[in-house]
Parts: C-alpha cells; structure tokens; sequence
C-alpha cells in the first residue's frame, strides 16, 4: 500500500491543535478505514481474540464513552460513506461522524484523561488510517454556500 497511515496524531499537528483558542466550541470531523484484522499489541487481553478493526473501534468507543461525554462530547452527525463524488476513486472510508465538544480545552481534557489513555490502545488496534480534522462550527443560511 503506498498511501501515508494516519493513526496518532503528529507532534507537530497537535502542537499547531493546542496552539488555537481553547475556550470555543469545537466540531472533529472523524474518517477512519479499519484494519481487517485488529493489531493489538502482543500481550494485550485482546489481542489474541481475533478481533476485527470494527470490533475494536467499538471497543474503543465503550471504553472511552464515559469520559467522551463526561466532557461534554457528542455525535452531531455520522454517515455511511457511498462513493467518492470528488477525490480519489480508490480511497474509502469505513466510518465518518462529527463530534461535538464545548471547547478544546475539552478535547485536551479527554485525551489526557487516563482512562481514555487506556481505552486509545482499542483505536490504535482497530484503524489502519484516519483523518481527524478540527472545525469552528459556523452558522449559515440552509440556502447558501457562503
């Protein structure tokens, strides 16, 4: 496979993350493409049980549910995706949401949260690449574009 892997972030792009205002309101549009099989490291509880990417990204999601929403995090939106209408045809993604949170500073909270640092291991095993994007949430007309 030629295409760049994105799992984690870099440091250089979470640095560029924590370097914008930290007290509005976020929108992080989630796209992630699943291993077939999960990759967790030797040792782990899981990691001779099998699992596929999806299996452990809904692992994931139970582990770290409770902290997600203890910062005030939610879905927004969440789609199946169909087909490339504009990109590359060969590219595909198995999930894609919007998450909602009340500010970075949120966000920041969440991932440093050690409970969420021991459910991650679940989202590493489960995604083969991904892209997290963060978004100012915009008001507009339903009318327009612009």
């Amino acid at each position: 496979m030629s295409e760049d892997l994105f799992v984690d972030p870099s440091r250089e792009n979470f640095d560029a993350f924590k370097a914008l205002p930290r007290d509005t309101p976020i929108h992080m549009l989630n796209l992630l493409r699943f291993r077939d099989k999960a990759a967790y490291p030797s040792g782990h509880s899981l990691a001779d049980k099998g699992l596929t990417g999806r299996q452990a990204y809904a692992e994931y999601g139970r582990t770290s549910g409770s902290v997600f929403t203890r910062v005030g995090g939610s879905i927004v939106w969440r789609g199946r995706m169909e087909t490339m209408v504009i990109g590359p045809t060969d590219k595909h993604w198995d999930m894609a949401f919007i998450a909602y949170y009340p500010n970075a500073g949120a966000f920041l909270e969440m991932v440093t949260d050690p409970d969420y640092r021991n459910a991650v291991v679940n989202r590493q095993a489960a995604v083969l690449t991904s892209r997290l994007i963060r978004f100012s949430p915009q008001e507009g007309d339903s009318d327009s574009f612009g």
